[in-house]
């Protein structure tokens, strides 16, 4: 009798095994595409730089009106997703004549002009999360699960996402 090693999911390492053992049941059976076309049909609008700001900002005074202004919101093809980056929050702090003037950014991978509405939602909540917390402890999840309600469920999902693209990717 082999004992096979468990097909390695990078995107979920820290999920239980159940739960990546579930998403690999979708993968054999090729039903990946379908539960993640099923759960999230549509692709959002948002495709420029300038959209993303806006959207980013309609969300802050919704959600963080004492939070620190965005200065710059940007979609980034730099963002390496092997460091596990889908967005990233910044603070940039400069020296203009003899004050320290500080911005605030947020960059999203710019993979994700083509995901889901609810997936650059999850993602843009999560970097402004960061305005008011800076650790992912309790107080920084609830507060995405406030700004987005199923906030784990989407990431969850997220994470099932890129491994579908990965895997479109090594088809090709």
């Amino acid at each position: 009798m082999t004992v096979t090693t468990p097909m390695p999911l990078k995107y979920l390492q820290a999920y239980p095994e159940g739960l990546q053992d579930q998403v690999r049941q979708l993968i054999a059976q090729n039903r990946l595409t379908d539960y993640l076309q099923q759960r999230y049909p549509d692709r959002h609008e948002i495709q420029s730089d300038k959209a993303l700001y806006a959207y980013a900002l309609s969300l802050k005074q919704e959600y963080l009106r004492n939070a620190p202004n965005i200065d710059k919101v940007l979609f980034d093809n730099r963002l390496d997703l092997t460091h596990r980056a889908l967005g990233l929050h910044t603070t940039v702090s400069r020296v203009q004549g003899g004050k320290l003037k500080s911005k605030k950014e947020i960059r999203v991978a710019a993979l994700f002009k083509e995901a889901a509405p609810q997936f650059l939602k999850m993602i843009v909540v999560h970097e402004l999360a960061h305005f008011k917390e800076s650790d992912h402890n309790k107080a920084f999840y609830q507060l995405c699960e406030h700004m987005q309600p199923g906030y784990h469920q989407l990431e969850f999902d997220l994470r099932i996402y890129l491994t579908w693209r990965d895997m479109q990717t090594a088809v090709r």
